[in-house]
């Protein structure tokens, strides 16, 4: 279960190496003026605000969610772990209206990276620019070899372990620990894709091959996109913030963010919900970092007479260019065993159709090796193939014969696919958000491909059984676009509101487009790079 209290209180957080441990934190009153106070401490808010407190920065970072020990709370349990999961109430409509929960959302210190798969992939450099390079979407204003250098970075803090040579996109260095040992389930998708005369390497996991400090290598139980109960797998809970609170970091952990306060054109601070009481904390900037729903919902929320459509919303496009991406699968049975639970859920990749243009459809995607545990592999059944009662029993023994691949895919930005309020209110009072989402002819076009292509993988190595899960949606984007004027864009290529100087966006919601990778190492890229333009800011007096 979740604490009740916080625990990152009374001058001490909690250890996420040591079973009950505690290690000291500093604290801040409320009435400090800190130089930043950051609202989520997932992939964006948890990467800066352990950046920006190394710069001598005084940080103060908020979350919703519980301050958990891996290795005291987390199990080798499907059910148990839905308590890394944001769950509260959410309204979803549109022609395609998504499930919100595990595979898009989180709410723990840490934010979704406690739960992610730990793929971790680089953007193709044309994407920063696909509207003037590729034809769709929209342009970046940030520079593919920029970038280049944040994603090293952000490898290097989570200790990737990755191919020796990466097959597709300019050449890149080593990755910083050795690729995992491949599954069953990742030899069928080699195979597979030779077959198909694709290139395919093993993916870039956030989760150690080998001891690194405190962390063990991985020992491939299999329960990684439900928590990690050993600390193998890297993610801000167990790297950026331990050194946000080294440096003299606060985090608050169980306080959610209800408005940021605006005097003029200034933010001045945030009132937010903890231990049964709303507070307000002064802050000279604010970052919102709560991801593409809870980005968006505050600042609506936030409206105030001189901003009454909601802060650094000039534009009119807070909430808007909602996207997620597809992350259809199909499946067979194998003859042999293939145990595909064995193991983080992707142990090899391939990206042909990210960098391969052939084809009548914007936007790219990859697929992936898959291994659902027997909960979500009931799910599937029930849901894609129709399987109930003794037929859905029956079926479920061969679960050690099953093999799958499962696709991340580009979405195209569409204006109509939005965040906004309901009127319906949340246990603190707050206007809850509603999700409008529907597929496009191109999303639709790009999925019925994948589909295909991994159908005639699957059939290529012999498996039997062969159907697709043709409904599944995950990462989120877009609702605080970023962009090159205040007219096309919320934020500025250094994540800084247009409208309100001192307000910062830093998570997946300033994406102009999707991509079709895992966006959140290109989200800590951009974190890390965001810190370092504060401290040139700084530096030059203009914060």
């Amino acid at each position: 279960m979740s604490p009740e209290a916080p625990r990152a209180i009374a001058g001490r957080a909690p250890d996420v190496f040591v079973p009950g441990g505690w290690v000291p934190m500093r604290e801040y009153s409320l009435d400090d003026e800190v130089d930043f106070l950051i609202i989520g401490t997932g992939a964006g808010g948890g990467t800066l605000a352990g950046r920006l407190a190394e710069m001598g920065f005084s940080v103060v970072a908020l979350d919703a969610g519980a301050y958990f020990r891996p290795l005291d709370d987390f199990a080798s349990d499907e059910t148990e772990q839905e308590k890394l999961y944001w769950n509260d109430r959410r309204i979803v409509d549109g022609g395609t209206p998504l499930q919100m929960g595990g595979k898009n959302s989180g709410k723990a210190v840490g934010g979704s990276m406690v739960h992610f798969a730990m793929v971790s992939l680089r953007f193709r450099p044309e994407w920063f620019r696909s509207r003037s390079v590729l034809g769709y979407g929209a342009d970046w204003p940030l520079d593919w070899r920029e970038m280049w250098r944040y994603y090293r970075e952000a490898e290097l803090a989570l200790a990737i372990s990755g191919p020796v040579t990466y097959p597709w996109g300019p050449k890149r260095p080593r990755y910083p620990y050795r690729a995992h040992e491949i599954n069953s389930a990742g030899r069928l998708l080699a195979l597979g894709a030779e077959a198909l005369g694709y290139q395919w390497t093993e993916t870039p996991l956030a989760t150690v091959s080998a001891p690194r400090g405190k962390s063990p290598p991985c020992v491939y139980r299999g329960f990684c996109r439900f928590g990690c109960s050993t600390n193998a797998k890297q993610s801000t809970l167990n790297t950026w913030i331990p050194r946000a609170l080294a440096a003299g970091a606060e985090i608050r952990d169980l306080a959610m963010a209800g408005r940021i306060e605006v005097k003029g054109d200034r933010a001045t601070g945030v009132h937010f919900h903890r231990e049964g009481a709303w507070h307000f904390q002064r802050a000279r900037n604010v970052v919102v970092a709560g991801y593409a729903v809870e980005t968006p919902r505050l600042l609506l929320n936030s409206a105030t007479s001189r901003h009454p459509h909601g802060l650094a919303n000039r534009s009119g496009l807070v909430g808007k260019y909602f996207m997620t991406q597809s992350n259809q699968a199909v499946f067979g049975r194998m003859r042999d065993e293939v145990r595909w639970y064995k193991g983080p859920p992707s142990f090899t990749i391939t990206e042909h159709w990210n960098y391969d243009d052939r084809k009548d459809f914007f936007g790219g995607y990859c697929w992936m090796a898959q291994g659902p545990l027997p909960i979500e592999w009931g799910f599937i059944q029930t849901g894609a193939r129709g399987l109930w009662g003794e037929a859905l029993r029956q079926d479920m023994l061969n679960y050690n014969h099953q093999v799958g691949l499962k696709m991340v895919g580009e979405t195209l930005p569409d204006a109509a696919n939005t965040v906004t309020l309901a009127d319906e209110v949340d246990q603190y009072g707050l206007r809850i958000p509603r999700i409008t989402f529907s597929w496009g002819e191109n999303d639709r076009k790009l999925i019925g491909h994948a589909i295909s292509e991994m159908t005639r993988s699957l059939e290529a190595i012999g498996a039997e059984d062969i159907f697709p899960q043709r409904e599944d949606a995950n990462h989120l984007a877009g609702t605080a676009r970023m962009g090159f004027t205040p007219e096309d864009s919320v934020v500025d290529a250094d994540c800084r509101s247009w409208d309100i100087p001192n307000l910062w966006v830093c998570d997946g919601s300033v994406f102009p487009t999707t991509g079709g990778v895992n966006p959140s190492l290109t989200i800590q890229a951009i974190a890390l790079r965001t810190a370092d333009r504060i401290k040139a800011m700084a530096g030059r007096g203009e914060l």
